[in-house]
């Protein structure tokens, strides 16, 4: 099952209960690695976690300077993470991944070196990314294989389209956090056809007993897929 995930609420959790922004992105941070440990307990054999949006690059300078700090300490930290150890998890990271500072992208690149033969279960985290950006750089890549002579024209259907993305994996259940109810520019073409749950409860809030409640309730959805 591959479940992916809008991580929305940090913000708002930490306003609540009068701290500043950096202690949700904190604590949003710490459920992620709740969220790590919970997947081989539920089944769960794909993960994908939209973590930081271009649309978030628009934020102001001190918060983003606060997150690229968190960033850079955890996927540092991910390289000789217990849970990913135990687990054999393999860690990827999706986007543009060239808009991070040096220092940032050297931390992914090296988690996702280390863990490449990894194999038990998967982690995404889509950061820099964006659903339409995706769709452009596909169609970029696909413009670049025809101009070479690499791909014809007629070659090019849903499949290679899929194996063009960031991403080549459908999810099963998209689950957004945070009480709000739009896409929010996450997986436009992975996530067509993926059974939607939309949760009140801010990201840092979310239970297991929250994401087991959504497979539960996915396995007695009746996907007809168009039919």
């Amino acid at each position: 099952m591959h479940v992916a995930i809008i991580m929305d609420g940090n913000r708002r959790y930490a306003r609540k209960r009068g701290l500043p922004p950096e202690r949700g992105h904190q604590l949003g941070v710490k459920k992620v690695e709740d969220l790590i440990r919970w997947c081989p307990e539920l089944g769960i054999k794909e993960l994908t976690l939209y973590a930081f949006s271009m649309e978030n690059f628009n934020r102001n300078q001190k918060e983003k300077d606060h997150l690229m700090k968190i960033f850079k300490k955890r996927f540092e930290e991910l390289i000789d993470h217990p849970e990913i150890e135990k687990n054999r998890v393999r860690v990827r990271v999706i986007g543009r991944i060239s808009m991070f500072p040096e220092d940032v992208q050297e931390k992914m690149q090296n988690v996702v070196k280390k863990t490449a033969g990894n194999d038990n279960y998967t982690v995404n985290f889509a950061m820099a990314y964006g659903g339409r950006q995706e769709i452009v750089d596909m169609a970029k890549a696909l413009a670049k294989e025809v101009k070479e002579g690499k791909l014809s024209p007629d070659e090019i259907d849903e499949k290679v389209v899929g194996e063009h993305m960031y991403l080549d994996s459908d999810p099963d259940i998209v689950i957004r956090t945070g009480g709000e109810r739009r896409v929010s520019n996450f997986m436009l073409w992975q996530a067509n056809y993926s059974e939607w749950f939309f949760l009140d409860k801010m990201w840092p809030e979310l239970g297991k007993e929250d994401l087991a409640e959504a497979i539960s309730e996915y396995k007695k959805r009746e996907r007809r897929f168009g039919k």
